[in-house]
């Protein structure tokens, strides 16, 4: 048995890819990211949630917060990172996990973390974390 309770926030950066295999995004481009982060766990604690929505979602409007409106390309911390839609999953996800493990959301209970990034309404890519 899981429980879960999903946040969303949206993600907006400008950034280039590289390798042949995606042709045109070599070049410098914008793109906009509906971002779903899914916290995850076994039990709901004493108050019966998983998480505080409001404290979930502060979180990881700060995580985004800190890429949103950047070329990412400039990102000092991203150099030599091919910032793909599944890495800047990654990236959402490993940050989500460590600030939930400094106690951020102060929710012990929890098990996991799954972030959703979609590109479309036809294309998204996801990472899950374990806690």
């Amino acid at each position: 048995m899981t429980f879960s309770v999903t946040v969303r926030d949206h993600l907006m950066i400008a950034h280039s890819l590289r390798g042949d295999v995606f042709g045109p995004a070599q070049q410098l481009h914008g793109a906009t990211y509906l971002v779903d982060a899914t916290f995850r766990a076994d039990e709901l604690d004493a108050d019966g949630v998983v998480v505080d929505i409001g404290r979930a979602g502060d979180l990881v409007r700060e995580i985004v917060g800190a890429l949103t409106y950047r070329n990412l390309d400039d990102e000092p911390d991203l150099h030599g990172v091919n910032t793909t839609t599944e890495r800047l999953c990654q990236i959402v996800g490993d940050r989500l996990a460590a600030r939930v493990r400094d106690g951020a959301v102060g929710a012990a209970r929890l098990t996991g973390i799954a972030v959703t990034l979609h590109e479309s309404h036809v294309a998204w890519a996801s990472y899950e974390v374990a806690l």
